[in-house]
This record gives C-alpha cells, sequence and structure tokens, in this order.
C-alpha cells in the first residue's frame, strides 16, 4: 500500500523512516506536573525521572518512580506493568493492568499499576510517534486541515491497533507547514475518554531526529476548541539520547 503522502513528509522532516531503522531506542530526562497528578493521589511524581524506550516493541522504563528508589516497568504486548526495587526486585506485577482502572470521577484515586500503566504507554508513543504510524497494524491517513491561531495545520487520522495499547485507537495529529507537530486530538479510555487537545512546543534536533521539549495537555469542547487557560498535565523533557544497533 502507498504511504500517505502527508505521513511521509513528517517522517522525512523527524529524521527519515531509514535512519529510525538503525535506532534501538531512546533514553530522556522527563518532568511531569500539572494537578492531574494531586487529583489521582499521586503528587510525588513530580520529580525529574528518566525515561528510557525501545523502539521496536512497546517496553518502557521509568525511574525513579513516584517518590521512591523504584522503577516501573511497561511492556505492551502483552500489556503488563512491573515496579522493581532500588536492587532490581520485582515487587509488584499486574497483567492486563487497563481491565483494573476504576470508572474515573474527579474523586477517583489510583494505585501505583495504575499510575505506571498511564505514563508507561502515554510516553512511550509520545516517543515512537511519527515513526510509530508506520508499524504493524496502525492506519494513518490524512484528513480535512483545521484552522488556528492564523495558521492552517495539515492532519492525520491515525488508528491504533489493539495490540498496541495508547489512550484510545483513534487519533488525530496536527502540523504546520513545515510539517512540525503543533498538536494532537485524544480520549483517553481510562478517563472516560475525556477529549484531550494535547499541544507540543520547542522541537529539537537530537541526532536527526526531532524531539519536542514541552507538551501542554488541554480539555477540548466538541468542536474541537482547547481550552488553553489551564493544563491538567505537563511534560517537559531535558534531554533525550539516541541509541543505535
Amino acid at each position: 500500500m502507498e504511504m500517505d503522502a502527508l505521513l511521509a513528509k513528517v517522517l522525512e522532516v523527524h529524521g527519515g523512516l531509514e535512519n529510525w531503522a538503525k535506532v534501538t531506542g531512546l533514553t530522556a530526562k522527563l518532568s511531569l506536573d500539572g494537578p492531574f497528578w494531586d487529583g489521582v493521589g499521586w503528587p510525588d511524581i513530580r520529580k525529574q525521572q528518566t525515561l528510557t524506550v525501545d523502539a521496536r516493541q512497546e517496553r518502557s522504563t521509568l525511574s525513579p518512580f513516584v517518590g521512591a528508589e523504584s522503577t516501573a516497568v511497561f511492556e505492551g504486548d502483552p500489556a503488563q506493568v512491573r515496579i522493581l526495587d532500588a536492587a532490581g526486585r520485582e515487587v509488584e506485577r499486574r497483567d492486563d493492568p487497563l481491565t483494573s482502572f476504576p470508572e474515573y470521577t474527579l474523586e477517583t484515586k489510583w494505585d501505583r499499576a495504575h499510575v505506571a500503566y498511564f505514563t508507561g504507554t502515554a510516553n512511550w508513543n509520545y516517543f515512537v510517534e511519527p515513526f510509530l504510524f508506520t508499524y504493524p497494524g496502525v492506519e494513518a491517513h490524512e484528513i480535512e486541515p483545521w484552522q488556528e491561531g492564523g495558521e492552517t495545520w495539515r492532519r492525520l487520522a491515525v488508528t491504533f491497533p489493539s495490540n498496541l495499547p495508547n489512550h484510545n485507537p483513534e487519533q488525530v495529529f496536527y502540523y504546520d507547514d513545515k510539517f512540525l507537530l503543533r498538536r494532537m486530538d485524544y480520549a483517553p479510555d481510562i478517563t472516560a475518554s475525556t477529549p484531550i487537545a494535547h499541544y507540543v512546543y520547542d522541537p529539537k534536533v537530537v541526532d536527526g531526529f526531532v524531539f519536542y521539549g514541552r507538551r501542554l495537555v488541554h480539555l477540548r469542547d466538541s468542536d474541537g476548541i482547547a481550552d488553553r487557560s489551564w493544563a491538567p498535565i505537563v511534560i517537559t523533557t531535558d534531554g533525550v539520547e539516541v541509541h543505535r544497533g
């Protein structure tokens, strides 16, 4: 099947599919912030952490995890989270973690495995995109453009298969005239499908690849308009290292 023309340009600008084929993984310094974490009961996640990402399969680690000398390990196929102590011993494990989430309300609290799943699947997808859009089972095609702030952004509609856990299967990605990502829309299954407009800023080139230094997660209405007056989640990346085979 011929690749979507917009996706081909996006891949080229972000480092090229041929170059990405040589990448085995990434390491990033990541900081999480925003009132969402207080709401689900985990304010201790506010610290700089080290994220490692496997470029070929949905696997990531985050350390130190939620205020302790521990590491969260997330794997997507089959879905599983593990918590390791400072010595690398497994102290907690949950298979098929998506099914363990409680019904989401503003009063909902999560346990450590819930946080590990949410941060693991989200950040793996963020760092592997847009190359992820070419992985087996993922479908991407251009849809109608979007006008915002006096600019026209082209959009990719992306569908993820069930063996690649993500916020939800159907998402939309917005690109400017330089083919850089500006926004992504999704509706996480684990937060009652709340409509999200996730904006990205501060693109930086590292070892030939584009990564985004700051992400602000906002709510959006039924017309797609984001409430940018506040951000429930803020993600800051302070550095990325690319690993090649």
